[in-house]
């Protein structure tokens, strides 16, 4: 991974591939940089005390239920871009999820634009509105809740790496907007600090779909070695 900076003689952000890895700021504060900074973190306060709650969307339409959503085949269409915002990768998907009761089985196969291919098995368990989810590359387990047309989704994604892995806080936020089309936004932080950003569009194309074949071209699939 590539080591950057960021900044002038007396502030600077350090960072290692798409992780910050130090923050250098001045010694020297002057009194109208204390009312700057003190504005701003007054700003970061008032926006994490009005940030979204998944209950905000309780009565939205159409209601999502993941039984129906992730049954059968999909196919997904998403870009990612780094702290600056800036796309760095975009990717399509192809996914086939079926039921038994409330234990789902997803499973998803990726292509990058730079040439590498992943995949990812979640198995999700539902009770009423709250979701239990694991999967390989998962420490530990996911857990999200259902209200109205979205679905919160808060999980730690173990991303493999030239230099080992690395251990990343994802939030998803899940939003039907039609029965058969669901936009996902996903936010990546590592140390508290936005690293990187996720934006994934999901078309339902068969609902009645068997996943048998699905699930062994899953199986057959290699996963792309980490790139420096």
């Amino acid at each position: 991974m590539r080591y950057g900076s960021l900044g002038g003689q007396d502030s600077k952000i350090e960072f290692r591939g798409s992780d910050v890895v130090a923050i250098t700021l001045p010694l020297r504060v002057s009194e109208d940089m204390n009312k700057v900074l003190a504005t701003g973190f007054f700003a970061v306060f008032f926006l994490s005390a009005c940030s979204q709650s998944i209950q905000d969307y309780q009565h939205n339409t159409p209601a999502l239920d993941l039984h129906r959503f992730f049954q059968g085949k999909a196919q997904a269409f998403g870009m990612m871009q780094d702290w600056q915002g800036k796309q760095n990768l975009h990717f399509t998907a192809r996914l086939c999820g079926q039921w038994q009761g409330a234990r789902g089985d997803l499973y998803e196969i990726f292509q990058f634009s730079d040439g590498r291919t992943d995949k990812r098995h979640w198995q999700l368990t539902t009770n009423g509105a709250q979701v239990i989810g694991t999967a390989g590359d998962v420490v530990g387990e996911a857990n999200g809740t259902v209200a109205g047309n979205s679905m919160q989704f808060d999980y730690v994604l173990r991303i493999a790496t030239t230099d080992g892995p690395v251990d990343v806080t994802v939030r998803d936020w899940m939003y039907l907007v039609s029965p058969s089309q669901l936009i996902n936004k996903s936010t990546l932080h590592k140390y508290g600090l936005q690293v990187g950003e996720l934006t994934l569009a999901i078309q339902q194309l068969d609902a009645s779909a068997s996943c048998a074949e699905f699930i062994a071209e899953f199986a057959r699939t290699q996963v792309s070695p980490p790139t420096p």
